[in-house]
């Protein structure tokens, strides 16, 4: 039997990545149609690590939600938490003191650049570049001693709580994290010139994945992917939230719009973060750290917007009057996102596709909210829970 090397003329040429593969480090499922080495074609299909968060809040009460959505996410954990928070504080008519508020920004900002540092390395391998990759997850190895001797955990950090914050600063902590961040900030003035100047790395980096302004406002990117566009948009500088208006950020862009950009972008944001930290350390609040929340949250739906590491993080929570959510739905960044990787593939070498995706810091498991099931029964569009049921047993009996 004969395999025709090359598809006959007028066929599409179909490259699968995923799910399983090397290049990624979650389940995601890519099909690129090449002319050559050329991407002419990208679709994505998602929902491999579906858990089915969303569905199990419905069935745990206030509290118990709260620990549950922080596990949407282990590099961003502190963020989601920070959303579910503001909205069922807004919905029960409570606001944390500002020295709760405080350290929520605080963590937010150290989990910050525990993201940041993390994408850096990530992106740096998916380039063939492992010294910057290890020499950047050895320094992330710092802000995450940190967080654990601020929260006690060094991944889902479990900071917040309804009404407040369950842990405080003192100075010895302070004294820690501030030697952390000038070791930090010396070895990230020492990335930003690794990532503008090495021939190498900008071979594969500069000038590819090009995004205009227009194109990202188009496909609603967010967060740096879009900062690094020229998009001036920040939810702590246009929504602020927590303590963002006692300690404002400054927003750091770009216009290239391409992978060299978002590198910029992001490294330049650690230099912000380091300065946000110091200004809440040098004027922390004097206060409470909790607040008393009821334990029935009155009828009522909100909506809250923060600004996670790799962009805006929504959040739609809905309350019947009980002590269990009726709903909640959270979009993350990388949905948005993603759409942007599909986009930007076309007209690219194949051998890009792994950087032009590292180039938004995806995350698999906080994208994957859905799943679609296609039912060759006919039943309809819309399932309900036993409907999903039933399907379910059907398909493993």
């Amino acid at each position: 039997m004969q395999v025709p090397i090359m598809p006959a003329k007028g066929e599409k040429f179909i490259i699968p990545i995923g799910p399983q593969h090397p290049a990624l480090k979650e389940p995601g499922h890519f099909e690129f149609s090449v002319d050559g080495e050329v991407v002419t074609g990208a679709s994505l299909r998602l929902g491999y690590v579906h858990r089915g968060i969303e569905k199990g809040t419905e069935g745990r009460n206030w509290v118990q939600t709260l620990y549950l959505l922080e596990r949407i996410c282990g590099i961003c954990s502190h963020v989601h938490a920070t959303a579910y928070c503001l909205g069922v504080e807004r919905l029960a008519g409570v606001e944390a003191p500002p020295r709760a508020q405080a350290i929520r920004s605080l963590v937010a900002e150290l989990e910050r650049i525990h993201s940041h540092l993390l994408w850096l390395g990530v992106a740096a391998h998916e380039a063939g570049f492992d010294m910057l990759f290890m020499h950047s997850w050895r320094d992330r190895e710092i802000v995450m001693n940190l967080l654990e001797g601020l929260t006690g955990n060094r991944v889902n950090y479990s900071a917040n709580v309804l009404g407040g914050v369950k842990c405080d600063i003192d100075a010895r902590q302070t004294d820690a994290i501030l030697a952390g961040l000038e070791h930090l900030e010396d070895r990230t003035r020492h990335y930003l010139t690794v990532v503008t100047s090495d021939v190498m790395f900008l071979r594969r980096t500069r000038g590819i994945g090009v995004m205009t302004k227009d194109v990202a406002e188009k496909l609603g990117v967010v967060g740096p992917t879009a900062r690094a566009s020229g998009v001036a948009r920040d939810v702590r500088l246009n929504a602020p939230y927590a303590a963002y208006d006692r300690y404002p950020v400054e927003l750091i862009t770009a216009t290239a719009g391409d992978l060299e950009a978002r590198f910029i972008v992001r490294v330049q944001e650690l230099f912000e973060t380091y300065r946000v930290i110091r200004a809440i350390l040098a004027d922390l609040p004097e206060g409470e750290l909790t607040v008393r929340m009821p334990r029935r949250i009155k009828e009522g739906e909100t909506i809250s917007r923060v600004e996670a590491p790799r962009g805006e993080l929504f959040y739609f929570i809905k309350s019947n009057g009980s002590d269990t959510a009726e709903r909640v739905k959270v979009r993350t960044p990388t949905l948005p996102n993603m759409a942007s990787v599909l986009t930007l593939a076309v007209g690219h070498q194949l051998a890009d596709m792994p950087m032009i995706l590292a180039g938004i810091d995806p995350c698999f498991s906080c994208n994957d909210r859905m799943i679609v099931v296609r039912d060759p029964a006919g039943r309809g569009a819309h399932w309900t829970w036993d409907d999903l049921r039933e399907y379910g047993i059907e398909y493993y009996r």
